[in-house]
């Protein structure tokens, strides 16, 4: 075996090798160490050691407004360039932006409200270069969802309206305390599964939501579950519009066209961004000109002309529907967060630069109390829009404000031209979007890696399709957390052999070929030791015992002599896990066995020192590595037989 060769260490080296104990720290220093740790691991307070006050207050005003960072070194070439990613994004948010209002909802217009404002203020706080903000379907669902389970918009729409922005002004001071109190993990909670399956099912959701406008259809049902939905639509058919349908199937078929053509051809991104706006115009001139509009073509009718009114007065802070207002923009804004954050994380990923995610918080979070302020409703930074900003070669977050100029302009000048915009060509245009966030193959490489995230995502897909938005949410969060909840209370525990030709111990279940050590047992605990886990772990190192020694003795290889555990995956344990520690020493000692540990960490020392447990369990029987370990174990194996086989010598020269 590859231990044959291991040279004993004397005793000298054995002492000067020891696993040290850590110094003791005062109470204060150590919580401060640990709160750091847990949220501040970025270390953002970094750039302001050894400076002076006015350098100070220079960096706090750049961490606060990146804009006044990258400004200085703007040129004239990033102009050009933002210039062509602003107007490109604008045609895109211009069309999509009615698109999603009216399936909030919400009036039209605040659809273009929401690409007025919010732009502009995270262009000053926002880290990103590449995010294009605006209005979301699957924010734009949730809102309509829940606010219309206790609202009817269209029975009370000046309340529903009132409730929007203030589930708004909810969602950004949730978002920007999230991003002030270091408490970003929290979306972390949402897992890539749980993203993939939930937004999966809400593009289902609102592709199936938009047979309504496909159809013609003025009586639809509230429930947004498929089987409210089809038997909405099916006992409807009396009511049907051809004339809506083919129209809707004709632009739907041509935004498909370009976005393919546009992924064949990147060099055409163009074509894609600019499908949805010319699809407006298209379908605009030919109601105006057919007259449609008489022939069971629904249009959006008169938008109202100039910019965002105030609307501070109109949050609703004493209600009897405050508490739905304040649910919907807490779950709206863990939503946008997670989209925003992870869309912006991906694309600077592209280009080499990093995002301070508590930051994209607080930026978020601004916009949205700004936004529901000025008669806008929940925004982030959607995917698509992002996409197309990308793709057309945009530099800074000055993309972001020229599509604000060209929404400013739309809403001072061109509102009355959307008048004949046939509420069809919307609804097409949100199915082409919704379509790109179905992503199936995304679930095939789930299903390939990870069988229990492919469960997660389809339990959000089948969650939010056959029972609601918050039912998939919830239902995804809750499987999520229960894997959080598996990995800590049953932690992995495994056998390690010894790789042939080397001093390197494996798990013998990754390496076959690892060699068991005779009359040595050796086990890793591949996380912290903490109240959840430390019951199991005493119920499976006795098992594993119990295994080895049944093995041994139908082998009938060398009794069982030492069990080794290797710590080095241990990274902390509470007092519980003292305690179990103590329980395995004593049912070992009750087998005759040695317990040997290897390689326990600074926090691992620290406790089972002030627990007194390293006296117990004997300063010489806790090594540096498991190699060490073995060879202690080893020596004293070799020593206990020459001292038996002198013995036996002894008594035979004695007769």
């Amino acid at each position: 075996m590859g231990n044959v060769d291991y040279m004993y260490p004397s005793a000298n080296v054995e002492s000067s090798r020891r696993v040290a104990i850590p110094p003791p720290q005062p109470f204060i220093t150590t919580l401060k160490n640990s709160l750091k740790e847990t949220f501040f691991p970025d270390d953002p307070l970094r750039q302001f050691k050894n400076q002076p006050a006015s350098r100070k207050l220079v960096l706090g005003i750049q961490y606060v407004f990146p804009i006044f960072e990258w400004a200085p070194r703007y040129t004239l070439d990033f102009l050009k360039s933002d210039l062509i990613s602003g107007i490109t994004i604008a045609s895109l948010a211009i069309p999509q932006g009615i698109s999603y209002a009216k399936l909030a909802n919400l009036p039209p217009i605040l659809g273009l409200y929401s690409s007025f404002i919010p732009p502009l203020v995270y262009a000053m706080m926002g880290s990103s270069r590449d995010l294009a903000v605006g209005t979301v379907a699957v924010a734009s669902l949730l809102t309509a969802s829940m606010l219309g389970a206790e609202v009817n918009a269209t029975e009370n729409p000046t309340l529903y309206l009132h409730l929007a922005f203030t589930a708004t002004f909810f969602a950004g001071v949730f978002q920007a305390l999230l991003g002030l109190l270091r408490l970003g993990f929290i979306v972390d909670f949402l897992s890539h599964a749980t993203i993939v399956g939930f937004m999966a099912g809400a593009a289902t959701v609102v592709c199936l939501q938009q047979l309504k406008g496909i159809l013609g259809l003025e009586h639809f049902t509230k429930g947004t579950d498929i089987v409210s939905v089809m038997r909405s639509v099916f006992s409807q058919t009396h009511e049907w519009r051809w004339e809506s349908g083919v129209l809707g199937c004709c632009f739907l078929f041509f935004l498909l066209i370009t976005r393919y053509f546009s992924q064949k051809k990147p060099k055409f991104f163009w074509i894609s961004a600019m499908a949805p706006l010319t699809s407006v115009i298209l379908g605009s001139v030919l109601v105006y000109l057919t007259h449609a509009e008489k022939h069971g073509v629904q249009v959006i009718g008169e938008l109202k002309k100039g910019l965002n009114p105030m609307s501070f007065g109109d949050l609703l802070f004493v209600s009897p529907y405050l508490s739905t207002a304040f649910k919907t923009g807490v779950i709206t804004a863990i939503i946008a967060l997670a989209e925003g954050i992870a869309v912006g994380r991906s694309f600077s990923m592209f280009k080499n630069y990093h995002i301070d995610g508590n930051k994209e918080m607080i930026a978020f979070g601004m916009m949205n109390i700004a936004g529901s302020c000025t008669s806008c409703y929940l925004t982030t930074g959607p995917f698509s829009r992002s996409a197309v900003n990308y793709n057309s070669g945009c530099k800074t977050a000055v993309s972001n404000i020229v599509m604000a100029i060209a929404v400013m302009f739309t809403l001072l000048f061109l509102t009355p031209l959307f008048h004949y915009t046939p509420l069809v060509v919307l609804s097409a245009i949100i199915i082409a979007a919704m379509l790109g966030l179905i992503k199936y193959e995304e679930a095939i490489h789930l299903w390939k890696v990870d069988k229990f995230d492919f469960v997660v995502c389809m339990s959000a897909y089948i969650g939010v399709v056959f029972g609601s938005v918050e039912i998939g949410l919830v239902l995804a969060v809750a499987l999520s957390i229960m894997r959080v909840l598996l990995f800590v209370a049953r932690p992995k525990t495994f056998m390690l052999g010894n790789v042939p030709d080397s001093l390197a111990y494996r798990s013998m279940e990754q390496y076959t070929n690892a060699s068991n050590i005779p009359g040595i047992l050796i086990l890793e605990i591949d996380a912290p030791i903490y109240f959840a886990n430390s019951n199991y772990l005493r119920e499976r190192i006795a098992r594993w015992i119990d295994e080895e020694e049944d093995r041994v003795k139908a082998a009938g290889e060398s009794s069982l002599q030492y069990v080794i555990l290797n710590m080095a995956a241990v990274g902390n344990i509470d007092t519980s896990g003292i305690s179990m520690l103590d329980e395995v020493k004593k049912i070992i000692d009750r087998r005759g066995l040695k317990l040997v540990l290897a390689n326990p960490g600074s926090e691992v020392m620290k406790k089972m020192h002030k627990s007194e447990l390293i006296e117990k369990i004997g300063r010489e029987w806790i090594h540096l590595t498991v190699g060490e370990a073995v060879g202690a174990c080893n020596f004293m194996l070799h020593t206990t037989k020459s001292d038996l086989v002198k013995e036996k010598s002894g008594t035979w020269d004695k007769v």
